[in-house]
């Protein structure tokens, strides 16, 4: 029974070493941990300021140092004499177009030449172009639009989609024109012509 007793003890003893080491470790003080009052910060670097740069891609300092010695024109003054000399005979006012639609055609004032031009809930900021059939041309390049003015009527053409977007317009002063065209014994296109 010798080596039963023994191993006995060796399991009493090895449990109980195991609790006074336990014992012992709860005794010590756990190691301090070290509390900073303040956060580590990153290393800053240094950043070059870019300077604001204008929707073309030139610095904005350049930009304005151009412009001070550039000498500015106004909208008006890149008309032509010809195209000045146009904008006057633009028809303005509400003009009535076929399908109940209307277009408003008025001046700007502030610059001379220019012309508003709405349809609905379109607008446009038109100016004269010259025209090689001598007909009275307007175009907004933005938008790419176009008023073209006849004599006895006018349209706003869409030259983008290629549509019209108001026709058959008339101004009292066209339609007293269109009068005189019909009541006029002016030979049509296709009159006069005989085999």
């Amino acid at each position: 029974m010798k080596p039963f007793a023994m191993t006995s003890l060796a399991i009493v003893l090895g449990l109980s070493m195991g609790a006074v080491q336990v014992a012992s470790a709860a005794d010590k003080p756990a190691p301090a941990k070290k509390v900073t009052t303040q956060a580590k910060k990153a290393p800053t670097k240094k950043v070059p300021v870019k300077q604001a740069a204008t929707s073309k891609g030139v610095p904005a300092k350049t930009a304005k140092a151009v412009e001070a010695n550039t000498p500015v024109q106004t909208l008006s003054q890149r008309l032509t004499d010809t195209e000045l000399e146009i904008a006057k005979t633009i028809q303005t006012g509400r003009i009535q177009c076929e399908l109940g639609a209307d277009v408003t055609v008025s001046a700007d004032e502030k610059n001379p030449g220019f012309f508003h031009v709405v349809a609905g809930k379109q607008r446009y900021y038109m100016h004269p172009v010259e025209s090689r059939t001598g007909a009275v041309r307007m175009e907004d390049n933005r938008a790419g639009a176009m008023w073209l003015q006849l004599g006895n009527k006018s349209m706003l053409m869409n030259q983008k989609l290629g549509q019209r977007v108001a026709d058959e317009c008339v101004t009292p002063a066209q339609r007293e024109f269109a009068l005189q065209m019909k009541s006029s014994n002016q030979p049509g296109l296709l009159d006069g012509q005989t085999k």
